[in-house]
């Protein structure tokens, strides 16, 4: 035993694990800020960063979606389970130990008597981990139960992020459809006015054409809004965990678009904070490990084992001093020959391992595509919204000006259709561009790893 425990101290056999290494830049193309040494932040907590955006519903939709969704439950579930698995593998490095006890009759036909015999024994083996294979294999379930953590992480900012995109996207919907009943209102007076003016004979009855088309495409892109909101809305349901038939969202006629402050340089360090890399990092970390576990199958194994019981033909004597028997062993096993199959093992785990180093440097490089895709989104979209500003109100001039001027009979009811799809297509452009804004805050925040308060 004492050599056993000498030998268990030795190093295990298979690489040393270093994190890969990863060309990254040294400042984002898309803002400014410089790259620093990496170091984990990914169990950092984020914080409710949903709450930038202002809106109560919206905090207690993204609440509901850390206990209720069922993606994210998934993930808590795989995490448990990860943790149960490295129990399990931890449990390989102590001894077992089993309590036997038995009780038998016997006879035999003629003049052989019956006899009984009972016996009470305990009994332990253990295997030292000479060669590391039991460590590595505690350390790579570890890492595997980090992983999963990770991709729970994951998990909840992926349905958390989903359902802010979804709930904004909601609400600009509704503020297209209310701009949409202000305009058929005013298309339905616009009508009137046509239909008064041709009974009267000044217009033609093209006038009262033109304007019943211009209404009823305006009330056709109400009723599409509708559907695009019922979608919505479903989709919000199930984040939540519940059927769509019982989820109902109302309108907010006094919502009002709030933009997520966002910051004037973006820390790199919070991109060391996204989960799908920390997750991608230790998957390769448990793939070294067994690496390891497969090398450490070259080495013989040892084992050592010992019982003490007691047996007696009467219960009585069964625990005389007399009816002790023990026995103490040690072995060593070493294969000699398998067909190659140890080496294929160890050329299939480097091949593993590389495969997770190439998932791990693919990871990074599409986080930091992801985050210059919404820093560049962001940039052109602050900057496209006062230009359409500008042109909304630009818009809204002409169209009040061609009406007055066809109302005094100096233009044809053409150009006041040409004024007013114009108009109203500049006025839903400059709604729809406060939604992307909105919808490019949640998504850099994303590819951030998650809120970036604190940091």
């Amino acid at each position: 035993m004492v050599v056993a425990l000498a030998l268990a101290g030795c190093a295990a056999v298979g690489p040393r694990y270093t994190p890969p290494a990863v060309d990254t830049p040294v400042a984002f193309k898309e803002g400014p800020g410089a790259w620093v040494p990496a170091a984990p932040a990914d169990t950092l907590a984020r914080g409710p960063w949903w709450e930038l955006f202002g809106d109560p519903v919206l905090n207690a939709l993204a609440q509901r979606v850390a206990l209720d969704n069922q993606n994210v439950a998934q993930a808590v579930a795989a995490y448990a389970q990860a943790r149960a698995l490295t129990a399990e593998q931890r449990a390989s490095l102590f001894p077992t130990v089993a309590l036997d006890a038995g009780a038998n009759r016997r006879g035999g036909g003629g003049n052989t008597p019956s006899a009984s015999s009972y016996s009470v024994s305990i009994g332990g083996s253990w295997e030292p981990d000479v060669w590391g294979r039991l460590g590595r294999g505690v350390d790579a379930a570890r890492q595997g139960e980090q992983a999963s953590g990770a991709d729970l992480a994951a998990a909840r900012l992926s349905a958390q992020g989903e359902l802010a995109a979804d709930y904004l996207g909601l609400r600009g919907t509704d503020a297209q459809a209310a701009l949409l009943q202000q305009t058929i209102a005013g298309y339905q007076r616009n009508l009137q006015i046509t239909q008064n003016r041709y009974n009267a004979g000044i217009v033609a009855r093209t006038d009262v054409l033109q304007a019943q088309t211009a209404l009823a495409n305006a009330q056709a892109d109400a009723l599409a809004l509708q559907r695009q909101r019922a979608q919505l809305e479903h989709a919000i349901a199930v984040l939540v965990g519940v059927a769509p038939a019982s989820f109902t969202l109302p309108a907010d006629p006094g919502w009002s678009v709030t933009l997520a402050p966002l910051p004037l340089s973006v820390p790199s360090t919070l991109l060391q904070r996204r989960p799908d890399i920390a997750a991608a990092e230790r998957r390769v970390a448990a793939a070294n490990e067994q690496i390891g576990i497969a090398i450490a199958g070259y080495y013989p194994s040892l084992s050592l084992n010992g019982s003490a019981g007691l047996g007696a033909a009467t219960i009585g004597e069964l625990f005389s001093a007399s009816s002790l028997v023990w026995s103490v062993g040690v072995s060593l096993a070493q294969t000699l020959f398998n067909g190659g199959l140890t080496g294929a093992r160890v050329d299939s785990a480097r091949a593993s391992y590389e495969a997770a180093v190439a998932r791990y440097r693919q990871t990074v490089l599409a986080a930091f595509q992801q985050v210059e895709d919404q820093l560049v989104a962001s940039r052109v979209l602050g900057e496209q919204l006062a230009l359409r500003q500008q042109a909304s109100q630009a818009a809204d001039l002409v169209e009040q000006q061609v009406l007055n001027r066809y109302q005094a009979g100096q233009v044809s009811y053409t150009e006041v259709i040409t004024a007013q799809a114009t108009a109203l297509a500049a006025r839903r452009a400059l709604v729809q561009l406060q939604s992307d804004r909105q919808t490019a805050a949640v998504a850099l925040i994303q590819a951030l790893g998650g809120g970036w308060a604190g940091i």
